[in-house]
């Protein structure tokens, strides 16, 4: 009988056996980030063109942050997110190309719990460094599983990275990234963090049938603050992802139950920055890639039963500078680092109620700054909004309160000349090889030269195409770590009329010679689910890899160039990625 008991436990605890101890002294935590997920995505927020009762009851079950803040763009927020400090201080200053690397000398907020004895994991989109010493793995984290980019191509069966090995799941990409990182909450026995960074609704816009029949001819009652700007198919479509998120949030919240460390576990919810289309946020202005309201103000809530009152609202302003500070405080952990956070720990607020003090918070891209206090924001052109009585930035009130502008352009100028002034100008920095030993380079990391070109606009999960001539090159501006015979492979496409296509690699005085000789043409992916017609993505293909040969390398920088020195046919290969494993 107790073992036909405890087969029955077993299989209620659903996909896998929980192991994680209640009780415990520290409390375990997770963090979910929504990906181009605006403020008004949410039902909670007045959005009757969705229902998401998943985070309306996590909001309500723990305490929400009024006024809380984040950057315009992806790779800065998840930065500030992980440091407690503004990200030009890091060297983020993009989010594509080696922008959106994270300066080594900075801690991450894994780091600090992964030294306190915690358990550690990221799943879903990093965006903050590829190659060792930049990946997840070399920043905290002991298991990761998703993907280093920006964004993705496909979002059906695709191709993703597990701990630095390319491994191809079944699904759609947000229900997988939950899948692992609910197993990886069932299996500890210590307390453990879990960082589940979900990069929809970020386009392309992809979703299954199950959610977005709901919304396929569905009319959108609330609109955007301007409608003509708005893309009804594209709002349907996001309405449909978000959903999923939100079903994909209910699940990890009933495995933190099903476990039994619901009460020891905080869980935070936000957004990396405003919504990617024009549609419904409240009416404020802006959307991802502004510094005003619309682009930087998020949603975010924080659970811990153990500790927090459920249906706390918090005033005043916060931002994702203040959650390592914050988390560490919950969690107990002293941590004083060798540089100052630009974040403060909200637990004094978070359990009284109590609004957080004045204080600036700044948002920043591309040079635009803007300053937000608990009332007033200030634009990146100084333009002022009180936004007590004008929440739409519709009207500046510069004139009226001209001490308040003269101070904020004031501290405007302060921060630019401090803070901005740790930025890069542009990312002069290499890309590193031999950190560990395989070294993925893809051909975002890369500079076409001639003919070719990029398979989309933009580059992070783009390939090179067009590669018609012997005089066209790739190459990569890379640091060696540590010399010695790497092993190249690469991920190409090429047509049977185009093979053999022979290939030489070099490094400084190094070359290798390879041939492709087996043509390898696929179809491109990234269309099965998807609801809009993608512009600037790229859509994707399974590439094939070849082991093109041996190279040494020696320490140091410079420029490792691709170059397809004969063709048979009219173009060479299309290449996704270079893949450099030592070998000694």
């Amino acid at each position: 009988m107790r073992t036909v008991a405890f087969l029955l436990a077993v299989l209620a605890l659903g996909p896998g056996v929980c192991q994680a101890a209640a009780g415990q002294q520290r409390p375990n935590v997770v963090v979910i980030l929504a990906d181009d997920m605006g403020w008004g995505d949410l039902s909670l927020h007045g959005n009757t063109n969705l229902q998401t009762p998943e985070l309306d009851r996590l909001a309500r079950s723990g305490v929400q942050l009024r006024h809380f803040y984040v950057c315009p763009v992806c790779s800065p927020t998840r930065a500030e997110f992980l440091t407690g400090r503004y990200h030009p201080r890091g060297g983020v200053i993009g989010v594509t190309r080696g922008e959106e690397r994270l300066d080594l000398d900075e801690t991450t907020l894994a780091q600090v719990f992964q030294q306190a004895g915690y358990a550690t994991g990221c799943f879903g989109k990093w965006h903050n460094g590829t190659q060792s010493p930049y990946h997840p793995n070399d920043r905290g984290f002991e298991e990761f599983f998703g993907f280093c980019s920006g964004h993705w191509g496909n979002y059906f069966d695709p191709v993703l990275e597990h701990n630095n090995r390319l491994v191809r799941p079944r699904g759609y990409i947000a229900d997988i990234i939950t899948d692992q990182a609910i197993r990886f909450i069932e299996r500890q026995r210590r307390p453990f963090f879990c960082y589940v960074a979900y990069n929809t609704p970020h386009s392309p816009f992809q979703v299954p049938d199950r959610f977005y029949e709901k919304f396929r001819n569905a009319p959108i009652e609330l609109r955007h603050r301007d409608p003509m700007r708005e893309d009804l198919q594209r709002t349907r479509a996001v309405l449909a992802m978000c959903e999923n998120l939100d079903w994909n949030v209910g699940r990890i919240l009933r495995a933190l139950k099903r476990c039994g460390v619901e009460r020891d576990t905080v869980v935070v919810f936000f957004s990396d920055n405003g919504p990617n289309t024009w549609r419904y946020n409240g009416r404020m202005r802006g959307r991802k890639g502004s510094t005003d309201e619309g682009g930087v103000r998020s949603a975010c809530f924080i659970r811990y039963p153990r500790l927090l009152r459920p249906g706390t609202v918090v005033e005043g302003v916060a931002g994702a500078v203040d959650l390592m500070p914050t988390l560490l405080d919950l969690a107990g952990i002293d941590h004083r680092g060798d540089k100052p956070l630009d974040g403060i720990s909200l637990r004094p607020y978070l359990t009284t109620g109590r609004p957080v003090p004045g204080r600036l918070l700044f948002s920043h891209f591309r040079g635009r700054v803007s300053v937000r206090t608990g009332r007033f924001r200030l634009d990146h052109r100084g333009r002022l909004y009180d936004l007590e009585s004008d929440p739409e930035q519709r009207h500046d009130v510069s004139d009226k309160y001209p001490a308040v502008a003269r101070l904020l352009r004031r501290e405007v100028r302060r921060w630019q000349a401090t803070v901005l002034a740790e930025a890069p100008r542009q990312d002069p920095r290499p890309f590193p090889v031999g950190g560990r030993t395989v070294t993925w380079i893809p051909a975002r990391d890369g500079v076409p030269h001639g003919r070719v070109r990029r398979s989309a606009p933009a580059p992070n999960c783009s390939y090179f195409t067009n590669w018609t001539r012997p005089e066209d090159r790739i190459t990569w501006h890379v640091e060696v770590l540590k010399p010695g015979r790497y092993e190249a492979t690469l991920y190409y496409a090429c047509r049977p009329e185009d093979v053999p296509v022979e290939l030489q690699l070099r490094w400084n005085e190094s070359k290798l010679r390879g041939r492709i000789t087996q043509p390898h043409d696929p179809p491109l992916l990234g269309r099965r689910g998807e609801r809009v017609p993608r512009k600037a993505e790229s859509y994707v293909k399974d590439f094939r890899p070849h082991k093109l040969g041996v190279i040494r390398l020696s320490a140091g920088r410079g420029e490792l160039e691709l170059r397809a020195v004969k063709l048979s046919g009219r173009r060479a290969i299309e290449l996704r990625w270079l893949m450099l494993r030592r070998v000694e």
